[in-house]
């Protein structure tokens, strides 16, 4: 099962949270939180939790965000290197999906440090080439991935190191 965590102001847009007490996600790479960018076309930036690894995509049409999340993942993580059977596995963990409230604050403030980012990074281009600027994002030194891998594309990398090892 696929949880993401939203912001007060995506929420307005694309529903009420519906997480049940109790659930879990089941996916490889747990929950992840998402807020709205207001840019013209507005976009969503999603934030993975354990890795912080970012994913960018267009939020028109809103109603449709969370079904066509996935299919972003899955860009963002081929684009990574993320090897085939764990995408797809990852995209069969996905296809339940829940919307909940952020309840990480260190991960909201990721969120936020990212969207001055991306601006930044995106200067004058009117609609930029959001998996370049994802995969930009994800080499981002972030003070909670200090202790371990410092940015979000070693952490993933990491992540798939654990996943993929003979150990398991």
């Amino acid at each position: 099962m696929l949880i993401v965590r939203a912001t007060k102001k995506l929420l307005g847009r694309i529903g009420p949270p519906t997480l049940g007490e109790g659930e879990r996600a089941t996916t490889l790479m747990g929950q992840w939180y998402a807020t709205a960018m207001f840019w013209k076309p507005q976009v969503a930036l999603f934030v993975n939790e354990p890795t912080l690894l970012p994913v960018l995509m267009p939020l028109a049409p809103a109603a449709t965000l969370l079904d066509r999340f996935p299919r972003q993942v899955a860009a963002v993580l081929a684009a990574h290197g993320t090897p085939q059977a764990v995408i797809d596995e990852e995209l069969r963990q996905m296809r339940d999906r829940r919307l909940a409230k952020t309840a990480n604050r260190s991960v909201v403030g990721i969120m936020n440090e990212f969207t001055f980012l991306a601006e930044a990074y995106r200067g004058d281009t009117p609609v930029p080439d959001l998996l370049a600027l994802a995969i930009r994002l994800a080499t981002t030194p972030c003070g909670p991935l200090y202790s371990k891998h410092v940015s979000p594309d070693r952490e993933l990398a990491a992540l798939l190191r654990s996943f993929t090892s003979p150990a398991n």
